[in-house]
């Protein structure tokens, strides 16, 4: 199967120059978002629960740009120092931590409420360093994510596996770290828009838990922002406004503990003003 254009391995494609160019393509973003909006519904989240969540492979930040225009908190996982550059300067709101996951995670058991990957995974099945075993990778990674994540949460992975083999192998790991689930193909018949979802579940109730269905061509695919906010316009429509005065407190206390300069708090913080002519 072929890979789409904009893939390869973080540590030798995105330098600063490559970085700069993945997130200011604009047909790039649409595709991250749509696949984010995806592993997001795939996760199964609590309706209105501000969540914790992993994200891994963040790159400079815009899968974690839907999560939290959902109303959730996020930790954001990337090998790429160019990458995790570029989302300080656009001031994500995610906690980001420079890490090859192939090493494992260092995160206290239960942390997390789910978990998320976009186009990452299939890479941890390389070897690109004569050191790297992939099998040992992969079985070092998800065991690690295991203790993060709470009991029964979910993580979802959007990956592009190279043949069969390659999925096997993810999936007798994600097995022997004691994990559940399997793999959802959105648009099977689809070769441009055939999408693979690893859903992989904790717990007790893991063992129990039903694959959510896969979408087939009848959905349609949806690429650009627009499109991808229409689609998606009724899943927050009971949820409260994440850009309110307590979002904007949040977010003017962590510039202040990255040293950024904001406006003092008042009772107008947050207030809508009217447009200017």
């Amino acid at each position: 199967m072929s890979r789409p254009e904009h893939q390869g391995p973080p540590e030798v494609v995105y330098n600063e120059e490559e970085a700069e160019k993945y997130t200011s393509n604009t047909r790039i973003a649409g595709i991250q978002a749509e696949m984010t909006f995806r592993a997001l519904e795939l996760l199964c989240l609590p309706e209105g629960k501000q969540c914790m969540l992993l994200d891994i492979g963040c790159g400079s930040g815009l899968s974690g740009e839907i999560l939290d225009e959902e109303g959730h908190h996020w930790v954001g996982l990337d090998i790429a120092p160019a990458m995790l550059a570029i989302a300080v300067e656009r001031e994500v709101e995610g906690d980001l931590f420079l890490q090859d996951v192939g090493e494992g995670l260092g995160f206290r058991p239960g942390t997390f409420d789910g978990a998320i990957s976009i186009s990452v995974l299939q890479w941890l099945c390389n070897a690109d360093k004569r050191w790297h075993e992939p099998r040992r990778r992969l079985a070092h990674f998800f065991t690690t994510l295991y203790s993060s994540l709470a009991n029964g949460a979910r993580a979802i992975f959007q990956f592009y596996p190279e043949n069969d083999n390659q999925v096997e192998m993810i999936m007798e790991q994600a097995t022997r770290a004691g994990f559940t689930g399997g793999l959802v193909v959105d648009y099977p018949n689809s070769k441009k828009a055939k999408k693979y979802y690893l859903c992989l579940f904790t717990g007790t109730m893991g063992g129990s838990a039903e694959l959510p269905r896969a979408l087939g061509e009848e959905d349609g695919v949806v690429y650009n922002n627009e499109q991808i906010r229409e689609r998606h316009a009724g899943r927050g429509r009971h949820r409260k406004n994440v850009k309110d005065k307590d979002w904007v407190l949040r977010k003017k206390e962590l510039m202040r503990k990255r040293g950024k300069k904001v406006a003092e708090d008042s009772k107008y913080t947050a207030r809508k003003r009217k447009p200017r002519f």
